[in-house]
């Protein structure tokens, strides 16, 4: 379950990430007290915003069942890799073979970290 639970708050994070980058591509814009219809109607801004907040809850959850020092590296490697594919993926970012080392290095460094914890 603890897996499950930090799996989870990676993919409420990489979504989120993914939902921002989203809410600030034309035609919508950054929300602003000088136009606050946009900003109110700017869905996916607001999505984002409420999946860092479940993921922020879920890493508490994961907290209360995992060592800090495995429960942070992997949300947050795991996030970053998440996000750095998604952006290939649906944004159709470019991605360099110093991205997919990166995704690899983190990948080995999370493994090692949780060796001992499975």
């Amino acid at each position: 379950m603890k897996w499950i639970i930090l799996a989870l708050g990676i993919g409420s994070n990489a979504a989120a990430s993914v939902l921002v980058k989203f809410a600030m591509l034309p035609p919508r814009k950054f929300p602003s007290p000088a136009d606050p219809m946009a900003a109110l109607t700017n869905w996916p801004f607001w999505l984002g915003l409420g999946l860092y907040g479940a993921a922020f809850l879920l890493y508490a959850a994961a907290l209360a069942r995992l060592p800090l020092n495995v429960a942070h590296p992997v949300l947050t490697s795991g996030a970053i890799a998440t996000v750095a594919l998604s952006s290939v993926l649906i944004f159709r970012e470019p991605f360099h073979w110093t991205t997919g080392a990166g995704i690899c290095f983190i990948v080995t460094g999370v493994v090692l970290l949780t060796l001992r914890v499975a």
